[in-house]
């Protein structure tokens, strides 16, 4: 791994480890999450926080090594299938009745790690458990678009930031009328709860209104903002005194609505943090998190990660979207803190939401101030691209599955286990496939097929645009559809 002191990341991992394992208290650590092998950044990197690999992890997919926790429980184990669509999201049923005997028979009482703390959670826990996440109530008051507006000028955040919108409660209007309205002719109308792109609509004609208006309601409708989509993750921590610490990472490049890679309109195809953003709209994006972290603290006492994402514009950086959770970018973006010499913001995160106090991290000015640095550009950094499957396929039987591969000119050769994005200079021709099925597994059409990641000064970035892939990425795409036994070129 390439990072600024490994020393000194082996210094704070330990660190970490420690305040981690005495916010646990013995407590068995639970992971829930559709991948098996959430928080593997942390414990499968070449230098681990030992404490963040989960004892039990429950999802869908099934893990791999190294990125394996110490046990799991997966839907696609027993199924053979991994689901596609919104089956993606159905998993838990499959699995409770053989999660909850697991727990049970641990004889401690656990702590359980989810993204939010859900009831079914709580009673997963039982007397004595502990459920990692923000409560629904505050998640529902602070990702509610249809409030953004409100919430971003409480924060004092600037008016060039705050994208102009209107919100519908009882019905939406015609086309027209919500043209003239908002004052553009291309619309996005979103539900006020919804997350990775579902419920949201781009309107561009009378034909995309039918769709817009069987979301539900309130409708948050703006102006579509023509730019570099992003997304910033963010951690809050109490600072003991009252008040509140906010670190933020740098600014990915997101690209949405990749369809070569399976990924539909307002859904993201993955994140890059290797391309440089001006210093000036970093600063005011930190800027800007930090007010609302301390609005957020002040309101609803919002502790742990947390996320912002912005549309990049020629004028600058605007917010399109408060995130109160962790975010599909947590994973890959953890790598950015461990180049700069800290373990990741999300055993921040977990410590925090067990009431511990983390003490590895600097002052939150030392970190902000090295994350602009960063985002100038021209060191390495993290990218993942993720792809999907375009048609009904089983994985052959000799798929190596998730690991380090060599990428020779259009083909992809299998070079070793990883589970680590650090662990593929993709400057070099490496790439880890992760996530991906075992062999023989049936993935239909929309079935998350893997992901692509690594790191690179940006000659290996897999995009070109906002919706669009680089030479690289198409090459990547290709060689990954014929290691899958994808036919290539189907359904482009």
């Amino acid at each position: 791994m390439v990072h600024e002191s490994t020393s000194r990341l082996a210094d704070r991992a330990q660190w970490a480890h420690h305040e981690l394992t005495s916010a646990l208290a013995g407590r068995p650590l639970v992971d829930f999450d559709r991948h098996t092998t959430g928080g593997r950044v942390a414990y499968a990197a070449s230098v681990p926080v030992a404490a963040a690999r989960p004892a039990l992890s429950l999802g869908c997919y099934s893990p791999w090594q190294p990125a394996a926790p110490a046990e799991a429980i997966a839907a696609e184990h027993g199924t053979g299938e991994r689901p596609g669509g919104e089956r993606k999201h159905t998993w838990w049923a499959a699995i409770a009745d053989q999660a909850a005997a697991r727990i049970e028979s641990f004889g401690r009482p656990p702590v359980i790690a989810g993204w939010y703390a859900v009831p079914y959670l709580h009673a997963l826990a039982g007397p004595g458990g502990a459920v990692a996440g923000l409560p629904v109530n505050v998640r529902s008051q602070i990702e509610d678009k249809s409030a953004i507006g409100r919430i971003l000028r409480s924060a004092q955040v600037p008016t060039r930031m705050i994208i102009g919108a209107r919100t519908y409660r009882d019905r939406l209007p015609s086309l027209t009328d919500m043209r003239n309205q908002i004052g553009s002719r291309r619309l996005v109308v979103q539900s006020a709860h919804s997350a990775g792109g579902r419920g949201t609509v781009f309107v561009n004609d009378p034909s995309d209104m039918h769709e817009a208006a069987a979301l539900p309601g309130p409708w948050r409708v703006s102006a579509f903002v023509e730019g570099w989509s992003s997304n910033t993750t963010v951690l809050s921590l109490p600072d003991g005194h009252g008040g509140v610490r906010v670190y933020v990472d740098r600014p990915s490049h997101k690209a949405i609505g990749v369809e070569a890679v399976g990924i539909g309109p307002a859904k993201s195809a993955g994140n890059d943090w290797s391309q440089p953003w001006p210093t000036t709209g970093v600063a005011d994006v930190i800027e800007a998190a930090t007010r609302i972290g301390q609005w957020a603290w002040r309101e609803h006492r919002l502790t742990g990660l947390w996320g912002i994402d912005t549309i990049w514009t020629p004028a600058g950086p605007v917010i399109n979207e408060i995130n109160a959770r962790k975010q599909g970018t947590t994973e890959v973006s953890g790598v950015n803190q461990q180049l700069s010499g800290f373990p990741p913001l999300a055993v921040a995160h977990l410590t925090a939401m067990l009431h511990h106090p983390v003490t590895w991290l600097p002052s939150p000015e030392h970190f902000n101030t090295a994350t602009i640095t960063a985002t100038a550009g021209g060191v390495p950094a993290p990218y993942y691209l993720k792809i999907r499957a375009r048609q009904a396929l089983t994985l052959p039987d000799d798929f190596p599955g998730s690991g380090i591969y060599r990428l020779t000119g259009s083909r992809l050769t299998w070079d070793g286990p990883g589970a680590h994005p650090a662990d593929a200079d993709s400057d070099t021709g490496r790439v880890l496939i992760a996530n991906a099925p075992q062999a023989g597994t049936t993935c239909p059409p929309g079935a998350e097929l893997a992901t692509a990641e690594g790191i690179t000064t940006g000659a290996a970035s897999p995009f070109a645009g906002p919706a669009d892939l680089s030479p690289h990425g198409r090459t990547l795409l290709a060689a990954i559809d014929s290691l899958t036994n994808h036919p290539e070129g189907t359904n482009r």
